[in-house]
């Protein structure tokens, strides 16, 4: 798996218009939080007991088509961990061009436990839409 800070992930998806761009938070998070634009949502777990979705990886290869062991796949989540352990499942199950990017949609915490004050998607200035 490779790691894309924001800015080169989305000139990375900029470059390969075959790349899934997934977005593997809850669908609450997706919806209510915002996720970046041509994003689609495949979550990695959710609410109400935050399970890991067994049907992340068939999700994904039936989103990815034909060629879904190349097709370049590039995951985001909140803060870049949950995209990292969705990324490793997708690997194991065949995908060669799996991207994580990093501190994800919203970042890290801050000092005062806010997040969209340090990195990430939205801090960076990157395109995004709210349902």
């Amino acid at each position: 798996m490779e790691h894309l800070e924001p800015r080169r992930a989305q000139e990375f998806l900029g470059k390969h218009s075959d790349a899934l761009f997934i977005d593997c938070r809850s669908e609450m998070e997706y919806l209510f939080v915002g996720h970046p634009v041509g994003a689609l949502h495949v979550a990695w777990n959710d609410g109400p007991d935050w399970a890991v979705n067994p049907h992340f990886v068939g999700q994904v290869k039936k989103l990815a088509g034909t060629n879904h062991t190349t097709r370049p796949v590039v995951l985001i989540c909140r803060s870049g961990n949950r995209s990292q352990e969705a990324g490793h499942a997708l690997e194991q199950a065949g995908f060669t061009r799996v991207y994580n990017v990093l501190h994800g949609f919203e970042g890290e915490l801050n000092d005062r436990h806010q997040r969209n004050s340090l990195a990430g998607w939205r801090f960076e200035g990157l395109p995004w839409e709210q349902c």
